[in-house]
C-alpha cells in the first residue's frame, strides 16, 4: 500500500524546510511567492493530501469563488470584456449570499500556483478559467483534481470533458464575414488575438472558411490586444499595396485606437476603411466615429455563469452551455460608402 505523502516529504523534495511548506500550503506570510510556486508544485506532483483534520476543514464551504486575472497591464487596465464580466458575476453571487475572489497575474506560471493553493486549502468552493490556450495545462490541473469544481469560459471542444460556457465564435465569425461582403468588401483584414489563445483559433479557422467561401481576400495579423499592438498592426495593414477596406478588431480598444491611426496616416473611417470591433463597449458608442461592434451581452454571460458555478459548488452537474445569440449593431465606422477599389 502506497504511504501517504507527508510535509517533510514535500519538503525533502523542494528542498525546503518543513515550516516553509506549512506556510505555502495552508496560503499563509512567510515564503516568498518563489518558493510558494515551488513547494505547490512540488506537493501536486507527489500527490499530497490534507490530514483528516484539515480536510475537515477545507470541505467547510466557503461560499466564495476564485478567479485569476492572467494579463499583461497594458491589457488588463484598458480591459473592457473582463470588467463587465466580473460586473455580471458579482450581481448574481450577491443574489445568492457568495463572493468572487479575484487574484491579478502577469504569467501563467503564478496563476497555476494560486490554482494550486486553492486546491490544497480549499479557499474557494469553485474556481472559473478563463483565455483558454491551446494544450492549457490548468485543464490538467483540474482534471487531476476533480474535487474542485470549475467552470472554463470555452468552447466545448477546447474543454476536455470539463464544465464550459461560450458563445458561438464560428457563427459570429461567419456573420461578420457576411457583412462585409454585403456591404461591397472584397478585401478584408483582421487584428486577432494572440496565437495561442483556443477561441483565437476557433475564430481564425471560421473566418477563413467563410472568406474562402465567398471568394474574399483576407489578411491576419495576431497581437496582444493592446492598444499599441493595435496600432502597429493597423499601420502594417495600411501599408500593404492592396490594403484592406475592412479590418476586423479582436477587441475594442484596438478597434478605437485604428481609428486614430488610420488618421494619421490620412485614412478616413468610414469613407477609405471600415472598422468594426469584436467586443462592443461604451467606448465604441463614444468614439469618433463610433465603432461598429458585435452585440454580445457580457454582463449577462457572467450572470449565466455565475449561476452555473453555485451549482456546481453545491455538487449538481450542469451541462455546457454554448450561446448563439450574436449580432451586429451598426454605427458610423462601418458605414456602405466607403470608397472599395476592385
Amino acid at each position: 500500500m502506497k504511504s501517504k505523502v507527508t510535509i517533510a516529504d514535500v519538503a525533502k523534495a523542494a528542498g525546503v524546510s518543513n515550516s516553509a511548506v506549512s506556510y505555502a500550503l495552508n496560503g499563509k506570510d512567510g515564503v516568498s511567492e518563489k518558493t510558494r510556486s515551488k513547494v505547490l508544485a512540488v506537493a501536486d506532483h507527489l500527490g499530497w493530501k490534507p490530514n483528516s483534520a484539515a480536510k475537515a476543514l477545507s470541505d467547510a464551504s466557503t461560499r466564495t469563488v476564485g478567479l485569476v486575472l492572467t494579463y499583461a497591464t497594458s491589457v488588463l487596465s484598458v480591459e473592457s470584456y473582463t470588467t463587465e464580466l466580473i460586473a455580471g458575476l458579482t450581481s448574481e453571487f450577491e443574489k445568492e449570499g457568495y463572493s468572487l475572489l479575484v487574484r491579478a497575474s502577469s504569467n501563467r506560471e503564478y496563476e497555476l500556483s494560486v490554482l494550486r493553493e486553492w486546491i490544497a486549502t480549499g479557499a474557494v468552493d469553485a474556481v472559473l478559467l478563463m483565455n483558454i490556450e491551446l494544450g492549457d495545462p490548468r485543464i490538467e490541473l483540474f482534471k487531476s483534481h476533480p474535487d474542485m469544481p470549475v467552470l472554463l469560459l470555452c468552447d466545448e471542444k477546447l474543454s476536455e470533458g470539463l464544465p464550459s460556457l461560450s458563445d458561438n465564435e464560428r457563427s459570429a465569425a461567419h456573420l461578420i464575414v457576411d457583412y462585409c461582403h454585403e456591404t461591397g468588401h472584397r478585401r478584408i483584414a483582421r487584428v486577432a488575438g494572440p496565437e495561442e489563445m483556443g477561441h483565437t483559433f476557433i475564430r481564425d479557422n471560421a473566418f477563413r472558411e467563410e472568406v474562402m467561401e465567398l471568394d474574399m481576400r483576407y489578411t491576419c495579423l495576431h497581437s496582444d490586444y493592446s492598444p499599441q499592438a493595435g496600432a502597429r498592426c493597423t499601420e502594417r495593414l495600411l501599408a500593404l499595396p492592396d490594403r484592406p477596406t475592412a479590418i476586423v478588431y479582436d477587441n475594442d480598444v484596438m478597434a478605437v485606437s485604428a481609428i486614430r491611426t488610420a488618421a494619421a496616416l490620412g485614412i478616413r473611417v468610414p469613407d477609405d476603411l471600415a472598422i468594426i470591433s469584436w467586443d462592443d463597449s461604451f467606448m465604441c458608442e463614444m468614439s469618433t466615429p463610433s465603432v461598429t461592434a458585435l452585440n454580445r451581452d457580457v454582463v449577462a454571460r457572467g450572470r449565466r455563469a455565475a449561476r452555473m458555478l453555485i451549482e456546481l459548488a453545491e455538487q449538481h452537474a450542469v451541462r455546457p452551455v454554448i450561446e448563439d445569440d450574436n449580432d451586429l449593431i451598426f454605427r458610423e465606422s462601418s458605414a456602405a460608402n466607403v470608397a472599395m477599389a476592385a
